[in-house]
């Protein structure tokens, strides 16, 4: 199985574990999940892959998350306190149908001069603890074995 890191809290904005039901709809509708990722770098990757939450975070890259689209009229989202949010763990799965360069923005959530990695139907699994990587990469048999037989998630990665 495939995962990406991305540091917290915008693992947590795109997996957002708060939300369910017609509470989780209504906030896709109104672009309260992160349906961007950021990176330098292009890929051509697509499909279904793991969201790892990286295993750091600054009270800085915490404090810039709330600031970037809420001060410019962006989604208001609530982020959890800073000790809640799970790091150095898979938190949950994604799908890439997309990556968009950095001249064809759309998204509040593409930051400028970087490549969008378009996410869709996102969903939060319970935290497993995982050491993580650059770029892509391939968890551990164990955790992906852990995965599928607790999160039923062998039919969507």
């Amino acid at each position: 199985m495939k995962a990406l890191s991305v540091r917290q809290p915008w693992a947590w904005l795109i997996v957002r574990p708060d939300l369910v039901g017609a509470a989780r709809t209504a906030a896709i509708a109104a672009g309260e999940l992160k349906d961007i990722e950021n990176r330098t770098w292009p890929t051509r990757f697509r499909g279904r892959f793991l969201v790892h939450a990286s295993k750091g975070m600054t009270r800085a890259e915490y404090d810039d998350a709330q600031d970037p689209l809420w001060a410019s009229g962006g989604p208001t989202v609530e982020l959890p306190p800073f000790e809640q949010l799970e790091r150095g763990g898979i938190i949950g799965v994604a799908t890439i149908d997309a990556c968009i360069h950095p001249v064809d923005r759309v998204s509040k959530w593409h930051a400028d001069g970087q490549y969008g990695f378009h996410l869709a139907d996102s969903k939060p699994v319970p935290f497993i603890a995982c050491k993580g990587a650059l770029q892509f990469f391939d968890v551990p048999v164990d955790v992906a074995t852990q995965l599928r037989q607790m999160h039923d998630l062998g039919a969507i990665v």
